[in-house]
C-alpha cells in the first residue's frame, strides 16, 4: 500500500501531447473533485473553488490567448534558448477532456482567519494543496493533469465570469492519457535538468549541508 502511493508520487506528470480527448466518467471526476475538496486549508476556510470547462467555444478562446502569451514568452528568450522552447509543447487545452480552473477566494472566512495573521499567503498555499490532491488523485484515477501558466488573471477572470476579488491560480487540463512520459517534458526538451535532493537539503541553518553519509545515500 505504502509503494503504492509513492508509485503515484513517482508517475505524475504535467501533462501536454498525451491527453486522447476521451470523456472522463462521471464517478471518476467526483472521487477526484472529492480528493482536491478534501485537502487541509488555514484556519479550515476552504478558499478554493472549481469551475469546470467543457465548452469547446470557451476553450478555444483561452487556448488563443495562451499562444499568444507563449509568443510574448519567446520573444523575451535569446535566441539559443528560444530555439530549445520552440518544441515545447505548453498546453493540452483542446486535446484534454475537460478543463479544471481552481480559484483563491482570499475574503472567506475573513476577518479572523485562523492561522493567516502572520503569513498572508497561507490561503494561497491551501489552494496549491487542493490541486496537489487532485493531481494526485487524478493520477492514481489513470488520469493526466496539465496545469497552464501562460494566461492572464484578468483574460481568465473575464472569460469564466470570474467575481472580483476571486484569483484564478490554475487551468488544469484533465482527462485520459494514452501514457504518462518517463521523463519530464521540459528535461526530455534540454530546457531544464533536475537538482538533487542533497542540493536542496540544508542541516539546522540555511547552507549548511546534509552529512556526506546522507549526500550519499540521497544519490542512491
Amino acid at each position: 500500500m505504502i509503494e503504492e502511493f509513492y508509485e503515484v508520487l513517482r508517475r505524475r506528470r504535467d501533462v501536454r501531447a498525451e491527453f486522447t480527448g476521451e470523456p472522463i466518467d462521471d464517478e471518476v471526476l467526483t472521487r477526484v473533485l472529492e480528493a482536491a475538496h478534501s485537502a487541509p486549508s488555514v484556519g479550515l476556510t476552504q478558499p478554493w473553488d472549481f469551475v469546470l470547462v467543457e465548452s469547446t467555444r470557451t476553450r478555444t478562446a483561452f487556448r488563443d490567448h495562451v499562444l499568444a502569451e507563449r509568443e510574448v514568452f519567446a520573444a523575451s528568450l535569446p535566441p539559443e534558448r528560444r530555439e530549445t522552447f520552440a518544441p515545447i509543447k505548453i498546453e493540452g487545452i483542446l486535446s484534454s477532456s475537460l478543463g479544471v480552473v481552481v480559484t483563491y477566494d482570499e475574503s472567506r472566512g475573513a476577518p479572523d482567519v485562523l492561522g493567516r495573521h502572520a503569513i498572508a499567503d497561507a490561503g494561497l498555499y491551501s489552494v496549491c494543496l487542493a490541486i496537489q490532491n487532485l493531481w494526485l488523485a487524478a493520477t492514481a484515477e489513470g488520469l493526466g493533469v496539465g496545469w497552464v501558466s501562460f494566461y492572464r488573471e484578468d483574460f481568465l477572470r473575464d472569460l469564466l465570469g470570474i467575481p472580483a476579488g476571486v484569483r484564478p491560480v490554475a487551468w488544469l487540463c484533465l482527462g485520459p492519457v494514452s501514457r504518462l512520459q518517463d521523463i519530464p517534458d521540459l528535461e526530455r526538451h534540454g530546457w531544464r535538468e533536475r537538482r538533487p535532493l542533497s542540493a536542496a537539503t540544508h542541516r539546522e541553518r540555511f547552507g549548511t549541508p546534509p552529512s556526506r553519509s546522507e549526500r550519499e545515500e540521497a544519490s542512491r
